[in-house]
């Protein structure tokens, strides 16, 4: 049995003042053939699981490329054909091939192409042909395209919200690929358009128990596989939105029958499923009001993860005007400001300006007489399983106020990302984070409560406002009621 896999992943902002060309994937994370770490990333979580099923299924494994840039702004034309170009590639010298399996993420538009993984997995079915089993893992906040569900056999996607549980999913994929190629099951897919779009954090209610409910299922045996698309609402995409995606065993009635009912449960939850979010005077003030910390406040729209700079300084603009002390803020993109940090030496005070560069709605650089507290070369966090860099970082303090600047960009995904570089949250009363609620799985370990403080920047966050050129399906909440209309 002969499988390939690969991983090709980003997450593009079609509206972020960023660009991504190869340099961010060399940045964040690339491996050719061969090279891939044994800790999984967010969407090579295929890789490390074939490599166990090498042990005890009789498996070849043909490894190819595994890249991931940091979500950003529109991927150049040049680094899209580059990468996708090295992949098909590395199938056409692999063959023959009884499957292939993809890690992706799903959000990724690139000049002159919207839909990258729909055109990759076709590519690679028109190399490999109709009897190689395809299997692919996506990322929840992704454009689940007609094309990938028609080219694919096994679709799985990550459940959770925080992404917790990228490596399952993975696994599963991987599982359900393998099943498929020994003949012991035959997958179909069955999709249905929710028509929806908004935050569906699975850290609460009434997303929690949708997710609970679905697992039960799987494990039950009512269904091979089924995810929810959550949409990514930053990207202006056909495909842009929620559906459900449910695999079941040459059963398509079940599948059918089973997309429908989550789907119509998914869209009653419509306008009810975000955190409270509030401004960053309110935030802060009730941070600094709470009995004990360290009290967390995400910062949820200068989220890097999210494809926007992450070097807002709105919040921390709020806390120096409050003369805050005993917080830490993590993180602000700046490598210049870091390479001048690094080159004063830790114990350096001096005059520095910092945050506040790529866009006019990010706040105003800050300029203030900082003391370097530390400097740290190749710093890194983690997220699960995962080991994320973040380049060359520096902590800096002004006041009672300290700040990790870094020089890779990258959301708060765990408190390692401020114990890692000396700041010891415990003796924190409030740390704020840049993430959406990825830092949530770690961070709740830790926090005396969280916070979610919605500051307007250059994520599009109201998609009533948000101009979408490729958007011409009805959906929620552009549209009020989108299935009446689309079946007009």
């Amino acid at each position: 049995m002969r499988v390939f896999c690969a991983s090709l992943a980003t997450e593009t902002n079609t509206f972020s003042p960023l660009r991504t060309d190869f340099s961010d994937f060399e940045q964040s994370f690339y491996a050719p053939p061969g090279k891939h770490p044994e800790t999984p990333t967010l969407c090579s979580a295929v890789f490390p699981a074939l490599r166990k099923r090498v042990q005890y299924d009789g498996l070849e494994l043909i490894e190819g490329t595994a890249t991931w840039a940091e979500p950003g702004g529109l991927l150049n034309k040049e680094t899209w054909q580059r990468l996708k170009q090295e992949v098909l590639d590395q199938v056409k010298a692999a063959l023959p091939l009884d499957g292939v399996v993809l890690g992706l993420h799903g959000a990724m538009i690139a000049e002159g192409c919207l839909d990258c993984e729909g055109v990759l997995i076709e590519a690679i079915r028109d190399i490999v042909g109709s009897e190689t089993v395809i299997g692919a893992s996506f990322d929840p906040h992704s454009h689940l395209s007609r094309k990938r569900v028609d080219k694919a056999d096994v679709i799985t996607v990550f459940k959770e919200f925080p992404h917790t549980d990228f490596v399952e999913a993975g696994e599963a994929c991987v599982d359900l690929t393998l099943r498929t190629i020994k003949g012991e099951i035959q997958p179909v897919i069955s999709v249905f358009d929710v028509r929806m779009l908004d935050v569906l954090p699975t850290s609460q209610e009434p997303m929690r128990g949708f997710v609970d409910r679905i697992k039960q299922m799987e494990a039950e045996g009512k269904v091979l596989s089924a995810s929810v698309i959550h949409g990514f609402m930053a990207g202006d995409s056909p495909d842009l939105g929620a559906k459900i995606i449910v695999l079941t065993d040459n059963d398509l009635p079940n599948a059918d029958r089973t997309a429908r009912n989550l789907g119509a449960e998914l869209f009653s939850f419509r306008g009810q499923t975000k955190p409270d979010y509030l401004a960053p005077a309110q935030a802060l003030s009730k941070a600094a009001q709470a009995p004990r910390g360290p009290v967390v406040v995400a910062d949820v729209w200068d989220n890097p993860g999210g494809g926007v700079a992450g070097d807002s300084t709105l919040i921390l603009e709020e806390a120096i005007a409050r003369n805050m002390s005993s917080i830490a803020f993590g993180t602000i993109w700046d490598p210049m400001a870091v390479r001048l940090c690094h080159a004063a030496g830790e114990g350096a005070e001096f005059d520095l300006r910092f945050g506040g560069k790529t866009s006019a709605l990010a706040g105003n650089p800050i300029d203030a007489k900082v003391t370097v507290l530390r400097n740290e070369r190749n710093a890194v966090q983690s997220f699960g399983a995962s080991v994320v860099p973040l380049g060359d970082c520096s902590v800096i303090r002004l006041g009672g106020i300290e700040v990790v600047l870094n020089s890779n960009r990258s959301q708060a995904f765990s408190p390692d990302l401020f114990t890692n570089l000396g700041i010891e949250i415990t003796q924190k009363k409030v740390l704020v984070v840049k993430s959406t609620n990825h830092f949530h799985g770690a961070f709740s370990d830790v926090a005396s409560e969280i916070i979610y403080a919605a500051v307007e920047g250059p994520y599009p966050n109201d998609p009533t406002k948000t101009p979408y050129k490729n958007l011409t399906r009805a959906i929620w909440p552009i549209v009020k009621d989108p299935h009446t209309e689309a079946a007009e």
